[in-house]
């Protein structure tokens, strides 16, 4: 059996205990492959990572409920602990420099980072890792207690990209040079280079790479602001619609019965996820006014839809939504374009791929 094949055959064997929940057998799976002669970061990267991604798209595809996803994604991180603790662990004298590893303030999705923080300390990096959700003061704390020669930025969630754009400024503004990475930052690393982080890279072996090229200090006395970045922002609609959320949430949602008769007879419970639905509308088309780029809106409008129609819940009723927060915002010329760039893609889905740039649970 060829190497591909092995490595395949240990994928499938490690999908089937993840999603069976069975943490002891999903450890031995890989670590049977360990002594079998796969390096660790082939199984971090080429083995746990794919394992992971086809959780999401189980999800997604409405075969798992979010209690099994949470529990197969910590069995996971479980399985990398395992690897990076076990007796006789090859991890190599960290004296290629000193990097922090570090989620978005908001972002929960840590599994992605944790890889990252994984191949750059076999790699010889002295790592530390600060896991899911930190707060960009606190990050920044850090970074004055370590002098960290880099920061790699992680965001799954493209919601999180002003908060991920506030703690660029902030590191560069210390001195440190920031690496972005992660579905957020789309998948050319447009937004990286729109917020301008210093470097981006699309997986753990190309931000290896980045740093063995070096990323120069940024100049810590230079002060920036987001509009220095991003000009259309001094027209104020992402302030406003951001600031104004709960209240478009509310309307729309009233709005919407009258749109969408069917949901006058929804329970409680569906009445909430419907609100819970606009409201991540509404995030994404905040998101996307704050970096000016429709294409990340009608991504966002085309995989709910498919989200919603495999979970059985008719795809018009996005569309009544779309076209009640177009009512509500008819006085924001950006916001209107890009309400209308959504309700054509929408028009236009016939499928949806998965996964997508959505809100995983």
């Amino acid at each position: 059996m060829s190497e591909t094949a092995d490595i395949n055959a240990t994928v499938e064997q490690l999908w089937l205990a993840v999603a069976d929940g069975d943490e002891r057998r999903a450890a031995a799976t890989v670590h049977d492959a360990l002594a079998g002669g796969v390096d660790e970061e082939t199984l971090l990267l080429q083995v746990i990572a794919p394992v992971q991604e086809r959780v999401g798209r189980e999800w997604a595809a409405d075969r798992i409920s979010v209690a099994q996803e949470h529990a197969a994604t910590a069995i996971n991180e479980r399985v990398i602990a395992t690897l990076a603790h076990r007796p006789g662990a090859d991890r190599r004298t960290a004296d290629r420099g000193r990097v922090t590893v570090s989620c978005v303030d908001g972002e929960w999705h840590a599994l992605p980072a944790r890889l990252v923080a994984e191949v750059l300390a076999l790699r010889g990096w002295r790592v530390d890792y600060l896991g899911a959700q930190t707060p960009t003061p606190h990050l920044i704390s850090h970074l004055h207690l370590t002098n960290a020669d880099a920061v790699l930025l992680s965001a799954s969630i493209p919601t999180h990209l002003p908060t991920a754009h506030a703690a660029i400024t902030a590191c560069q503004s210390i001195g440190v040079p920031v690496l972005a990475g992660g579905r957020a930052f789309g998948p050319d690393g447009r937004y990286a280079t729109a917020l301008k982080a210093d470097r981006w890279a699309p997986d753990a072996r190309a931000a290896a790479a980045a740093l063995d090229r070096g990323i120069p200090r940024p100049d810590a006395s230079a002060i920036r602001h987001a509009v220095d970045d991003l000009p259309h922002l001094a027209d104020q609609e992402y302030t406003l619609v951001a600031r104004s959320r709960p209240q478009l949430v509310r309307q729309a949602l009233a709005d919407l019965e009258h749109r969408f008769p069917a949901l006058r007879a929804y329970s409680g419970a569906q009445h909430e996820r419907t609100a819970e639905d606009i409201a991540h509308v509404v995030d994404f088309l905040a998101t996307a006014l704050y970096v000016d780029d429709p294409a990340l809106f009608t991504a966002f409008v085309t995989w709910t839809a498919g989200i919603l129609t495999v979970r059985g819940v008719p795809a018009p009723s996005l569309s009544a939504a779309l076209d009640a927060l177009a009512e509500r915002l008819r006085d924001f010329p950006r916001t209107v374009k890009l309400l209308e760039h959504g309700a054509n893609a929408l028009n236009d889905h016939l499928t949806c791929p998965v996964p997508g740039p959505g809100i995983h649970a």
